[in-house]
């Protein structure tokens, strides 16, 4: 069974990262590149942590731009070869079509309502419904238009899964395991409760790479794993 954690390589050196997945290897496959990685180290980055061994990325760039700039944006990024790489839905159908399109081996991952924002701040961004209901309806749109995996809320999670059905893979941040510190996240659950609720994986980062030793973040992500 392949693990549900997707570990958030979150590390300003790029020697740090590679510890990190040495770390973690045996109770993760796939591990996140996100922004500020890629801005710092970029594609090459990329390609010095795979010297360390076979894995499997989750590029978050979070894509939002023009049709034409976004697919062109996804085809300069292709012989990195990511298994999810990360649109904004908000982007519209006509922006996740033509991502999915520009290389049909990534699986484009649109990103509903970012598990930062509460209900409240939503409301003052313009939005007329609430979190579940935005996010349900941004994820509707991306599969229809191309999209093969989701990334929303946990608590979003169900709804979403109703909506699109089993076919869609569902990934989730803002999941902190019981004592962990809440962070930027305004909206979570635990590990266990993420997976119940319908995600198929599970972004986890600073519960993991927070720990004060190597050591101590592979037993971290194997306690993780064993709670699921």
């Amino acid at each position: 069974m392949r693990s549900p954690i997707i570990l958030a390589l979150d590390a300003d050196e790029i020697s740090k990262a590679a510890d990190w997945i040495n770390a973690t290897k045996d109770s993760i496959d796939i591990y996140k590149v996100g922004l500020e990685f890629f801005l710092k180290f970029g594609a090459s980055g990329i390609a010095e942590l795979r010297k360390n061994g076979d894995f499997e990325i989750f590029l978050d760039l979070k894509l939002h731009d023009i049709p034409n700039t976004v697919a062109n944006s996804v085809k300069s990024i292709s012989q990195l070869k990511p298994k999810f790489l990360t649109v904004h839905a908000s982007g519209g159908r006509e922006m996740v079509s033509a991502a999915a399109l520009a290389d049909p081996s990534i699986a484009i991952t649109a990103v509903t309502i970012l598990t930062s924002l509460s209900n409240e701040e939503l409301g003052e961004l313009g939005f007329a419904s609430n979190a579940e209901q935005s996010a349900v309806a941004l994820a509707k749109i991306a599969v229809t238009s191309g999209a093969r995996a989701i990334v929303c809320s946990p608590f979003e999670a169900g709804a979403i899964r109703s909506a699109v059905g089993d076919g869609v893979t569902l990934i989730t941040p803002g999941v902190r395991p019981v004592g962990s510190a809440a962070g930027d996240q305004k909206r979570f659950m635990t590990p266990a409760q993420a997976i119940e609720a319908g995600a198929n994986y599970l972004v986890i980062g600073r519960p993991i790479t927070g720990q004060p030793s190597l050591d101590a973040m592979a037993d971290a992500a194997a306690a993780i794993l064993k709670s699921i």
